[in-house]
């Protein structure tokens, strides 16, 4: 089932209608070796060139690879490269998925900005080490694709919620739809503080979501809502300062989350979770965390 959805109105099934995917038990980490802010790509960037403290980043970094292990996952590590210090943000060079005969596949990114588009030839050789079947999108179409920053899978579900205006088109997200015969609902991104769809959407299971509702359009709200039975808002300050909203739910109970989001762990305990608290506070001089940091595999 291929389609790109714009607006409410054209929404027309049911998440029950779509086929099934298995949850992840596997994560890929890159070790943060060489991280550092070397540039400014993003507004979290300014002012922290040359200011991260590379012994606090690993041991935040080594706290939660701990914190997939204690929960069961099998946390794979690779190395970070020397020049591309945002390598360690591996959620965004590449979209893995089962697909409905069980077979392993990825989409490899195509980086928004020179500075990263090295990172995606990195993380490929390992997925070629790993049994997955490698897919890349038509660049004579698409000039860009960030991945899982930019494509969020619906918790268990082959439907994708797609991210676009900064790092990502619509394009690639219509291309992305063809190759993987996966509806997409396409969500345009208004504010550039959050120019990720990671940084403002956090799928938690297949019924609850945490947004940060102001980085979205109106027509994009109402899909939201259409889809999930609980919406949970973060503030803006949460959403911003503490990136809250950048948080994973790798089984659907258990949220990972940068430490002192106040309100919307509130939130997430109220609404039955389990909320799992990590310092990230040099990865969010980059402009990631938790959700950031890791990638979801099978």
């Amino acid at each position: 089932m291929k389609k790109i959805y714009t607006s409410v109105s054209q929404i027309d099934f049911n998440l029950s209608d779509l086929p099934k995917m298995p949850a992840p038990s596997r994560v890929l980490m890159v070790k943060p070796t060489y991280f550092d802010v070397e540039y400014v790509i993003n507004p979290h960037m300014k002012g922290h060139i040359g200011g991260v403290d590379k012994m606090q980043a690993l041991n935040e970094w080594e706290h939660l690879v701990d914190g997939y292990e204690e929960l069961g996952f099998d946390v794979q590590i690779i190395k970070g490269e020397k020049g591309l210090p945002d390598m360690v943000f591996c959620a965004n060079q590449s979209l893995p998925f089962v697909d409905t005969d069980d077979t392993k596949k990825v989409v490899m990114s195509i980086m928004h900005t020179d500075e990263r588009k090295r990172e995606v030839e990195a993380i490929e050789k390992w997925y070629r080490t790993q049994d997955y079947e490698v897919l890349h999108l038509d660049p004579a179409i698409v000039n860009d694709f960030e991945g899982m920053g930019d494509a969020l899978w619906h918790f268990k579900r082959q439907l994708l919620w797609g991210g676009y205006g900064f790092r990502s088109s619509l394009k690639a997200h219509e291309q992305v739809s063809e190759l993987l015969d996966t509806p997409v609902i396409a969500l345009e991104l208004v504010d550039d503080k959050f120019y990720h769809l990671d940084t403002c959407l956090c799928v938690l299971n297949e019924k609850h979501a945490l947004i940060y509702p102001d980085a979205f359009t109106e027509e994009g709200l109402k899909m939201i809502h259409k889809l999930f039975e609980n919406v949970i808002e973060a503030t803006k300050y949460e959403a911003e300062k503490m990136f809250a909203v950048n948080a994973t739910c790798p089984d659907g109970r258990n949220v990972f989350i940068q430490q002192g989001c106040t309100d919307v762990n509130q939130k997430l305990r109220d609404a039955g979770f389990s909320v799992h608290e990590f310092s990230t506070y040099e990865f969010i001089k980059s402009g990631g965390s938790v959700f950031c940091m890791k990638m979801m595999l099978w």
